[in-house]
């Protein structure tokens, strides 16, 4: 089942049928909101408002491990998520969609990034951060209706909740990043910790503030005003992904556990075997 994370100015989806709104509990408290089980296109998915129903968490205190978790824990093998972003190069225009394939993390270390922990030690490689296999199905279903989808992009993500200075936007641009975000990481990492497949649909808002021109520098109403021009586009695309996704437990990111776990089992208290059998699972 696929699992949305809908982001700035996706707090619920109008073609999803709602079965079931499901308040989840998990060992890292509570997530951002409860989850929304129903179906999209006759098959099943839950979502999520990542920053909360009346978007009232700042990227910094979203409680990404409840989230994670709590999706994993209703049946999710896939998340998908849907992000605002602001471009970093000139060819990836507001209005286009990208998908990230790597990331660089320029958050600030106050943000819970593991599973693991209080005893528990893994490695998880993070190489190959998302699910290629679900970055192509989103690839050739955005072709499909037609949009502008731009593939294999580094996200850089930083703090927050300010924009960035122009040096800033400048050091991005040189260390390689395409697209600028708050929100992706520990997100993206957390899923790989729980063997889960991720792939973000990153909406460009906006070219942050790397052009001369100040008109184009990043401002939230008309970064907002953009996001909610082209929500309807994406929620069809949700559509036509959800109606195109198979699970495959072959793929790689269903094996991420594999030799990453140090701590030997026999040396793990009770608690910490039932969060390893669960994110194995």
């Amino acid at each position: 089942m696929i699992g949305i994370i809908g982001g700035t100015g996706l707090y619920r989806m109008d073609e999803l049928q709602v079965t079931e709104t499901r308040s989840v509990d998990t060992p890292f408290g509570a997530p951002s909101a409860p989850i929304v089980l129903g179906t999209l296109g006759g098959r099943s998915v839950a979502f999520l408002a990542r920053h909360g129903v009346n978007h009232e968490l700042l990227p910094g205190e979203i409680n990404y491990r409840a989230n994670v978790w709590a999706l994993k824990s209703v049946g999710v093998r896939t998340i998908v998520g849907v992000s605002a972003v602001g471009s970093l190069r000139e060819e990836i225009r507001p209005g286009d969609l990208a998908l990230p394939a790597q990331y660089i993390d320029f958050t600030r270390g106050v943000r819970a990034a593991t599973f693991f922990g209080r005893g528990l030690v893994a490695h998880v490689s993070t190489a190959q951060p998302t699910c290629r296999a679900t970055a192509r199905l989103i690839a050739e279903a955005a072709r499909g209706m037609g949009l502008m989808v731009h593939e294999e992009k580094t996200y850089a993500c930083v703090e927050g909740p300010r924009f960035g200075t122009r040096a800033e936007s400048f050091f991005l641009r040189s260390a390689g990043a395409d697209i600028v975000g708050m929100t992706n990481v520990p997100e993206a990492f957390l899923a790989c910790e729980a063997q889960l497949g991720y792939c973000t649909i990153a909406v460009v808002t906006d070219y942050d503030c790397w052009m001369d021109d100040p008109a184009q520098h990043v401002a939230a109403e008309t970064a907002m005003a953009m996001f909610h021009e082209n929500l309807a586009r994406v929620q069809q695309l949700l559509v036509r992904v959800v109606a195109g996704y198979s699970d495959d437990e072959s793929r790689p990111c269903r094996h991420t556990l594999r030799g990453a776990i140090v701590t030997p089992r026999e040396r793990m208290t009770e608690e910490q075997r039932a969060l390893v059998d669960f994110l194995s699972s």
